[in-house]
């Protein structure tokens, strides 16, 4: 389809310029009118008003836009690209894409190439002049082959012959056409330098679709929905099983989960930790798909998350990242944005955030606009926000990447009592900065070099004394007696 678009373009100005010469020719023709009517009050009054009315109909105007094929290729191809190709590639590359090469796209290399084809028309048009003009086509051609070599050169001597020759042949040639030849020929240097210029600058502005192209190639993540579909109230109870589950980020890169096994029941409360590069966050991209596996398996409520759709798998968990992720926009809008609850429900949630007094001090209250990212409020009322949010999709599982770093420890004990109430029917995977809030844990899985070297009940690993208890001592907590917490 692109071929075709371009070949109607160049199409289009090649008729453009023809009509161009043609009105040029007209023009030529239209001043022998005075050899013919010498006295203008013989002049035929429906001539003169052919001559005007052809010259003005022969104004050509076009204008060329953007692709919008190449942009909503682009986009859907950046939305749907693996998350781990954000971790490679600069976002200043991928915003330069959408921004200058684009801009390019849509504004320079029309007008570069509008340019390079009229320049090249004009030149094909001017020579093809001077040989109408001269009968000499011949040496036109001649002249032609030593483009590449000096353009200032073949100008001059396309001037020189034109002239030549149209004084030779003085006495079969129209004054009107010698004048256009000669001025033709002036003008045939100027443009073919400008032809050069316009090449070289097409070539490189071409370049923004070359890269704008290799972004719509980029391989997609797996299908967003397949046929093989969950059942609709899946995950019903919450069970997570890794049967050797291995991952590596890249292919060329090392496994960074060297044969995960383990079962996590139902409703079970199960703390993560581990030194930093252990595995911990890595284990919980896993369960979103968003790194793939190398080998192995994870099953939810026994079914293989490999063979669904990620829309499936994705809209039924539910995490509370670190760093909160809000919108620009109102508050319901984060909350809900494809309006699925009602304000009741809102209202019921932001309660059990503890945020229902915050925002009902608000002017605008729900509607209150959020800056983007969040700007406008706190780092703990955004967590807040997310846990607000996890709230109201109920479910099943639940995933706290550090969800409390970033918080006071008054917000994190807010969000701590609010988890082990509201989600006591769930399964809730804790990655835990603070050695505190996973002491309440049904068990803690501690990751060491991407394996799971010990997993069992928090007392159980404080009386081994082993991975986990040193881990508890940096952190402070060197007696059993902490579990209670």
């Amino acid at each position: 389809m692109g071929w075709v678009y371009a070949t109607s373009f160049v199409v289009v100005y090649f008729i453009q310029n023809v009509a161009f010469i043609g009105q040029n020719l007209w023009l030529s023709d239209w001043t022998n009118d005075a050899i013919e009517y010498p006295n203008g009050s013989t002049y035929p009054a429906h001539i003169r008003d052919m001559r005007i009315g052809v010259f003005g109909a022969l104004g050509v105007a076009q204008a060329i836009h953007a692709s919008r094929t190449l942009h909503s290729r682009l986009l859907s191809n950046i939305l749907r690209v693996p998350m781990l190709f954000f971790d490679t590639t600069p976002s200043g590359r991928v915003v330069n894409r959408f921004a200058k090469d684009m801009f390019t796209v849509d504004e320079m290399i029309p007008m570069s190439f509008r340019s390079w084809v009229l320049c090249l028309l004009g030149v094909l048009g001017t020579l093809f002049v001077i040989c109408l003009a001269t009968k000499l086509t011949p040496c036109c051609w001649l002249s032609c082959r030593w483009l590449a070599i000096r353009l200032e050169f073949l100008g001059n001597l396309v001037v020189f012959f034109s002239a030549l020759f149209a004084v030779i042949s003085r006495d079969s040639l129209d004054s009107g056409l010698v004048g256009l030849s000669i001025s033709y020929a002036l003008n045939v240097t100027q443009t073919l330098n400008w032809l050069v210029r316009m090449t070289s600058e097409l070539e490189t502005n071409i370049v923004a679709v070359e890269r704008v192209s290799e972004y719509t190639e980029i391989q997609n993540e797996a299908d967003w929905i397949t046929s093989r579909r969950p059942p609709a109230d899946w995950p019903s109870e919450g069970k997570v099983r890794f049967e050797d589950y291995k991952v590596r980020y890249r292919p060329e890169l090392d496994l960074v989960l060297h044969g995960v096994t383990c079962d996590i029941d139902s409703t079970e409360k199960i703390g993560i930790v581990g030194r930093t590069g252990a595995g911990k966050s890595s284990l919980t991209n896993c369960l979103f798909r968003i790194i793939e596996a190398a080998d192995g398996r994870i099953l939810i409520d026994g079914e293989n998350i490999a063979s669904m759709g990620l829309h499936d798998l994705r809209s039924r968990l539910t995490i509370i990242p670190q760093d909160p992720v809000l919108f620009s926009g109102s508050l319901r809008m984060n909350l809900d944005p494809f309006e699925r609850f009602s304000d009741e429900d809102i209202w019921r949630v932001l309660e059990l955030a503890h945020l229902k007094e915050y925002v009902g001090t608000l002017p605008a209250g729900l509607q209150h606009e959020v800056s983007e990212g969040g700007e406008n409020l706190s780092v703990g009322q955004r967590q807040l926000l997310c846990l607000a949010r996890a709230l109201l999709r109920k479910s099943k599982i639940l995933i706290l990447d550090e969800a409390t770093a970033a918080v006071d420890l008054e917000t994190d004990d807010l969000i701590q009592t609010t988890i082990r109430r509201e989600f006591s029917h769930c399964t809730v995977l804790t990655i835990a900065h603070r050695i505190n809030t996973i002491l309440d844990s049904s068990r803690v899985m501690v990751l060491d070099a991407g394996k799971i070297v010990e997993f069992d009940s928090p007392s159980a690993l404080l009386e081994r004394k082993g991975h986990f208890f040193a881990l508890a001592k940096e952190a402070g907590v060197t007696s059993i007696q902490y579990t209670a917490l």
